[in-house]
């Protein structure tokens, strides 16, 4: 089995080490000194420090060398790359099976990254989502976890999953593409309202309530555009939920906790030095919400935060000034 991972960030390169246990990895990076620096030291400084890349992996800065002999692709650019990245693969005519980690919408567009496919290259008929709870450097580790992999074709997804599969990573098939989509980009938008609220100091007690009605709010949304409850409530919901507004190791909570701090979004994302997703995605699915009339409070509080129109306390305050409802709702 040979796969070709297309991007080298810290996800990207994870996944990369995890697969070069059972496979033949080709990482590629558009940047030639990235894939000559992780080719000589066997280590991803930039992005993933501290864990040795396998000899089974091959770092790269060569597109078509990299796809040219893979049996699968894996698209792990940001959204925001992903257009692109699928306009390289449809040149080259790179059309075995892909699967793609970003999560989020397309800027300006609000589509989804099965959308920006459908739309970019509808010919492409072997394509899945791969999304659920899982920090990288946890991956890299060896440290057991589990994800989806959504596509149309449940067979399809369940073969991909299988030649995916690892001991420590445990691949679920599904069909639910739009949910399992929306459930990893929206749970990072949640992860700033967590990471914001403790460092507002506002304790366990609100987290929880802000990550319970924020699983509310993610499924709202989910199901207006067509996904199915199960999903909101599988690993790539409530799972996924869970860990990115609770663990230490999450850039999107991070990024809360550094804006409550009274840094600048430009400072804070800058300090990070990697891609939080959540930030766009809180912009679109805001905007998505009001298009789609769509209740989503604790979305449109972050989102605001993000745009300068109010501090991180006077957002809080809004949102607990809201009138009461009943849970359901």
């Amino acid at each position: 089995m040979k796969i070709a991972v297309l991007g080298a960030g810290a996800w990207g390169t994870a996944l990369g080490v995890r697969l070069a246990g059972h496979a033949e990895v080709r990482l590629w990076t558009r940047n030639p000194a990235h894939a000559q620096d992780m080719a000589r030291e066997s280590v991803n400084t930039r992005y993933l420090p501290g864990h040795t890349l396998p000899a089974s992996l091959h770092p790269t800065a060569d597109l078509a060398a990299a796809c040219k002999e893979a049996d699968i692709l894996i698209a792990a650019t940001p959204t925001i790359g992903f257009r692109e990245q699928l306009n390289q693969l449809k040149a080259l005519r790179a059309d075995q099976p892909l699967a793609w980690l970003c999560k989020g919408f397309e800027t300006g567009t609000r589509k989804l990254p099965h959308e920006v496919l459908a739309e970019t290259w509808p010919e492409h008929r072997h394509a899945a989502a791969l999304s659920g709870p899982s920090f990288a450097q946890e991956v890299a580790q060896g440290l057991p976890a589990a994800l989806t992999l959504a596509a149309p074709d449940l067979a399809f997804a369940r073969t991909l999953a299988q030649n995916l599969h690892d001991p420590r990573l445990r691949l679920y098939a599904s069909t639910d593409v739009v949910g399992v989509e929306l459930g990893g980009a929206l749970k990072n938008v949640i992860a700033i309202a967590a990471g914001l609220s403790d460092g507002l100091g506002f304790g366990l007690n609100a987290r929880a309530a802000l990550v319970t009605r924020g699983l509310m709010e993610l499924t709202r949304l989910g199901l207006k555009r067509g996904g199915r409850p199960e999903t909101f409530m599988g690993l790539s919901g409530m799972g996924d939920l869970m860990l990115t507004c609770t663990g230490n190791l999450s850039r999107n909570r991070q990024l809360g906790q550094r804006l409550a701090a009274g840094e600048r979004l430009e400072a804070a994302l800058a300090a990070l030095g990697h891609v939080a997703e959540g930030v766009n995605t809180a912009l679109e699915a805001d905007a998505l919400a009001r298009e789609l009339g769509v209740d989503m409070p604790i979305t449109h509080a972050v989102a605001s935060i993000l745009r300068g129109d109010m501090p991180p306390g006077e957002a809080v305050a809004a949102l607990l000034a809201r009138g009461l409802k009943d849970e359901g709702q």
